[in-house]
């Protein structure tokens, strides 16, 4: 019955999703809705396609769920699913109510979905923490990378939403050009790509927000300077701690 409810729910997140812009849903598909918000956070239209990549990596994290569910012989692998499949479950759920309440213009409401989704990917991440070490590569690779990516992902579009709801409500606090605003967003997004870093060695999210700055720096960038710069140096910053990272990592297992 799990094996079949994940299924279910991971086939109805790429169903909804698809639907979001064949339909599309509400009559407008999901990049028009994000333009009735501008603001110099959103990204260049290209870097949507991390989509089709963690799509993947969920469907190999549900295939891996089967297999690890009906083979007995691994049973680490079968514990870390015991101990995460619900909250990725819960995630199913979360991004298909995400899509229906944006594409009905309930910008309050996708903000509180979205910050219950990311905090789901968060207790689904730090779960999967200390049992993900007694995996193996390939089983790390197809069980847990799935999820700090989209962790990472979820991180740039919850900021990316809150900054929406900013736009509708036409906030203006201390009277900040937008453009600073979205400097602090840029800001946050990288301190925290540096701390998962630093703190977990999670290479995939930070690659995740490296991207997301490549998208915001080709679609802000040539008309706000401050905003190149900013994401040229973050991008700068995290590649090259991600390379200082998996050397590290690298000899550690050297040595081991």
């Amino acid at each position: 019955m799990k094996i079949i409810i994940t299924w279910l729910l991971f086939v109805g997140v790429i169903a909804v999703n698809a639907l979001a812009n064949i339909l599309p849903i509400n009559g407008y598909n999901t990049g028009q809705i994000s333009a009735f918000y501008p603001n110099a956070f959103v990204p260049a239209g290209f870097t949507f396609s991390i989509w089709g990549v963690i799509y993947l990596l969920l469907l190999s994290y549900t295939i891996g769920f089967t297999y690890y569910s009906i083979k007995g012989q691994h049973p680490k692998a079968f514990i870390f699913i015991e101990r995460i499949n619900t909250y990725f479950l819960l995630t199913c759920i979360f991004n298909m109510s995400w899509i229906v309440a944006w594409h009905y213009l309930q910008i309050e409401l996708s903000v509180l979905i979205m910050l219950l989704f990311l905090t789901t990917l968060i207790q689904l991440f730090l779960k999967s923490i200390t049992i993900a070490r007694d995996l193996t590569l390939t089983q790390r690779f197809i069980l847990q990378t799935p999820f700090i990516v989209y962790l990472g992902w979820i991180s740039v579009a919850t900021i990316a939403n809150i900054t929406a709801l900013l736009v509708a409500y036409k906030w203006t606090a201390l009277s900040i050009a937008p453009v600073y605003w979205s400097a602090a967003m840029i800001l946050i997004a990288i301190i925290l790509a540096v701390w998962m870093l630093l703190k977990f060695k999670a290479v995939p999210f930070a690659l995740v927000v490296a991207w997301a700055l490549w998208g915001i720096y080709h679609a802000q960038g040539p008309a706000a300077p401050i905003l190149a710069k900013l994401t040229a140096g973050g991008i700068g910053v995290l590649i090259t701690l991600v390379l200082f990272t998996l050397f590290s990592m690298s000899r550690k297992n050297k040595m081991a």
